[in-house]
C-alpha cells in the first residue's frame, strides 16, 4: 500500500519534475534511521520493532505505511515527517521525499543531515535551483566540512562555470584532503577545461585514494581511462579501463570506452564484443550503437549499421545529452 499524497502535500512542490539524473551509488549517503531515531519516534514498541524490521528487509511500501498511519494521528510530528521522508529517499521515491522534509521543515528547522537529503532529492529531480540555497545553508552552518562545497561544486559543473568548480572542489580538498570522490570531480572540471595534463594528475590521485578504499569505485579509473582513450594513450588507457572493470564487470561505460579503444587499435572484433556486453548491461546506453554503426558501416555490413544507427537515433530523442564518439 502506497502513502497517499493528500498526507504530505504542499503546493510548493507541485512543480518538480520527474528524477531525471542518476547519481552515483557512492555519491548518496545513507538515509537509512540508525538505532537512536528509531527510539526517538512516537510510536508504540509494537509500531517500532514493525518499522525497524521493514526497513531492515527493505520492505519501503511497509515502512511507509505504518509512517503514514503515525503522520495521520500525529501530523506536527517532525521525527515523523524526517523518518518518512528518509525512507521516501531510500525508496527513490524523491518528490515525496521533498515534500515530506520541507513540511517538516515549516514545524521546525531540519539538522544538516536531513537538509543535505533534500538538497539530494532536489538534485535528482532536476531542480538544481533548489538545491543550491539548501547547500548554501549547510556549507554556513558547518565551513568545516567538505562535503558541502563538494556538492556545490557537482552544481558547478553540471551549469558548465568550470572554473568555479575547480575552486570548490579544492575547497572540499583544503578540508579533506582524502577526498577521492573530490579529486574525481576536479578531473572532470580541468579535463572540461583542456587543461588535460592537470585533469590526468588529478585522475591518478583520484584512482591511488580510490585503491585504498574497501569497495574500490569503477569510476576514478574510467575516467582516468576515457581521457586517456581520446588523448590517443591507448596502452595506458587500457590499464586504466581494466582497473575500472575489475571493480565492476557489468560497467557499460567501461566496455563502452573499451570498445573505442579496440576500434582504434583496428580491432573491430575485440570492439564489437565490447560494445555489445555495454549494451547487454544498458541497453538503453545510445553511444555504443553509435560506433557499432560505424565499425558496420566500414565493414559494408549496410543492414546492421542501419539497424544499429536507427535504435541510437530513437535512444538519443530519450537522453538528448547523448553525444556520439
Amino acid at each position: 500500500m502506497r502513502i497517499t499524497m493528500a498526507i504530505l502535500v504542499a503546493p510548493l512542490l507541485a512543480s518538480l519534475a520527474s528524477p531525471t539524473q542518476e547519481l552515483r551509488n557512492e555519491d548518496v549517503p545513507s538515509t537509512a534511521p540508525g538505532p537512536d531515531v528509531y527510539q526517538s519516534l512516537p510510536l508504540e514498541p509494537t509500531q517500532r520493532a514493525d518499522l525497524e524490521k521493514a526497513v531492515a528487509a527493505r520492505n519501503y511500501d511497509r515502512a511507509e505505511t505504518l509512517l503514514a498511519d503515525a503522520i495521520t494521528g500525529n501530523p506536527k510530528s517532525t521525527s515523523l515527517l524526517t523518518a518518512v521522508g528518509s525512507i521516501f529517499f531510500l525508496d527513490g521515491r524523491y518528490l515525496e521525499c521533498a515534500i515530506a522534509l520541507k513540511k517538516a521543515e515549516k514545524i521546525a528547522p531540519l539538522d544538516d543531515h536531513h537538509r543535505l537529503t533534500l538538497a539530494l532529492a532536489y538534485i535528482i529531480l532536476d531542480h538544481r535551483d533548489w538545491a543550491r540555497p539548501e547547500l548554501e545553508k549547510l556549507a554556513t552552518n558547518d565551513p568545516h566540512d567538505a562535503v558541502y562545497p563538494y556538492w556545490q561544486g557537482r552544481l558547478d559543473y553540471d551549469a558548465m562555470q568550470f572554473n568555479q568548480a575547480v575552486a570548490r572542489f579544492q575547497k572540499a580538498l583544503d578540508l579533506n584532503p582524502h577526498f577521492m570522490k573530490a579529486y574525481d570531480n576536479l578531473g572532470l572540471c580541468y579535463e572540461a577545461l583542456a587543461q588535460y595534463d592537470d585533469a590526468i594528475r588529478t585522475y591518478q590521485e583520484a584512482v591511488r585514494l580510490n585503491n585504498e578504499m574497501p569497495n574500490p569505485s569503477p569510476w576514478p579509473p574510467l575516467n582516468l581511462g576515457t581521457l586517456l582513450v581520446k588523448l590517443e594513450k591507448l596502452g595506458d588507457a587500457r590499464t586504466a579501463l581494466q582497473e575500472s572493470l575489475r571493480y565492476d564487470s557489468r560497467f557499460p561505460k567501461a566496455h563502452f570506452q573499451l570498445g573505442l579503444l579496440l576500434e582504434k587499435e583496428k580491432n573491430d572484433n575485440g570492439a564489437i564484443e565490447e560494445l555489445q556486453l555495454a549494451i547487454k548491461y544498458d541497453p538503453s546506453y545510445p553511444d555504443p550503437y553509435y560506433v557499432l554503426g560505424r565499425i558496420y558501416q566500414r565493414r559494408g555490413d549496410k543492414r546492421r549499421a542501419e539497424e544499429a544507427l536507427n535504435i541510437f537515433q530513437a535512444l538519443k530523442k530519450e537522453k538528448p545529452d547523448a553525444r556520439p564518439h
